[in-house]
């Protein structure tokens, strides 16, 4: 566990150490800002049945900060280590491939985590202004960011596994951008097909990111969401050891 804690600290510490951190940052703020204000000139003076995480999820804004900041978490990860050099060295440490995989899968998903916390800030300052309670609702908000939270879980195994394929950090970008709006366009494809029309249509359903933050965005957690993206995430991450695990033996 120490020799985890380590690597993740080490990982976690690499995106504030350089620029790519930053200009993440930078960005995501940008379009959280712009996102909202786009969205509340619109819904200005106009009744709303459905909560601000709804409606913020349902916008492109979010979307995009998705499928870019994933890949441009995740693609010096492993990439990185090789094209410096340092990656046979990790690899010669007394460390094993999981405790590898594991750490700098975890300090992506904390990066990933701190970038969307001004989504909290945006809220609170939203009801600051509105004096309705039911802006920041606890069990709305939470599930908003549990949702979101395993939906960047299953995008940050993508993009590990994509980054120990490559030693470049602009293919493992792609590849990540390439697995993600593939599951960005089959949850598309869900949408406007019913789940009752057929066996296509269910399992469709059964992957489509939209429809779980949907529920998500409302409170609402189904455990057979959850054990999707825990699956999901855990077959990538398996994936990445077992090519780390060949790389190591090269």
């Amino acid at each position: 566990m120490n020799v985890i804690l380590a690597l993740l600290r080490r990982e976690l510490g690499g995106y504030f150490k350089s620029m790519i951190g930053y200009v993440v940052i930078s960005a995501v703020l940008f379009l959280f800002g712009f996102s909202f204000v786009d969205m509340l000139g619109k819904l200005n003076g106009v009744p709303q049945d459905a909560p601000v995480t709804e409606q913020f999820y349902a916008t492109v804004y979010f979307w995009v900060i998705l499928l870019i900041t994933a890949p441009m978490i995740t693609m010096r990860v492993f990439a990185l280590e090789k094209s410096t050099g340092t990656y046979e060295t990790l690899m010669t440490a007394p460390v094993g491939d999981w405790q590898v995989v594991l750490a700098k899968f975890g300090g992506t998903l904390a990066f990933f985590t701190l970038v969307w916390l001004p989504l909290l800030g945006c809220l609170f300052i939203i009801r600051h202004f509105t004096g309705d309670p039911a802006t920041l609702d606890p069990r709305v908000t939470a599930g908003t960011f549990f949702g979101i939270l395993l939906i960047g879980s299953l995008y940050m195994a993508m993009g590990c596994f994509a980054s120990a394929l490559t030693r470049s950090q602009i293919i493992a970008a792609m590849l990540s951008f390439l697995l993600g709006v593939a599951l960005f366009v089959l949850s598309l494809r869900s949408v406007a097909l019913s789940p009752s029309e057929s066996g296509w249509g269910a399992l469709l359903d059964h992957i489509s990111v939209m429809r779980h933050l949907a529920d998500f965005s409302r409170g609402i957690v189904d455990t057979r969401q959850v054990v999707f993206y825990l699956t999901s995430t855990a077959f990538f991450l398996y994936m990445t050891q077992r090519v780390v695990e060949s790389r190591r033996w090269k």
